[in-house]
């Protein structure tokens, strides 16, 4: 990762999970099990560059959900709360 960039998981957004589990977000921004795909239309809604990633969040190496590492000069909660402010779950 270089400078500039920030790390988002979709664990972060997901409303399931306790903050200890890790969710980044207030209850009522949560979604139900958000993948990434979601967060990828999140970001294109936004309109910040980004790159998709086959990680997994150490906590969470079982899952495999990826990650996106998104161009952001900002601080990583102001990215977070503009994404959970975006983020929809379509299935």
């Amino acid at each position: 990762m270089v400078q500039g960039e920030c790390i988002l998981y979709p664990c972060y957004f997901n409303a399931a999970y306790t903050r200890r589990q890790g969710r980044r977000v207030s209850l009522s921004r949560g979604v139900k099990a958000p993948v990434v795909n979601d967060l990828e239309r999140a970001l294109k809604r936004i309109g910040v560059t980004f790159r998709v990633e086959d990680h997994h969040h150490p906590a969470h190496w079982m899952r495999r959900e990826g990650r996106v590492v998104v161009t952001w000069q900002e601080g990583k909660v102001a990215l977070i709360k503009k994404v959970a402010q975006k983020i929809e779950v379509k299935r």
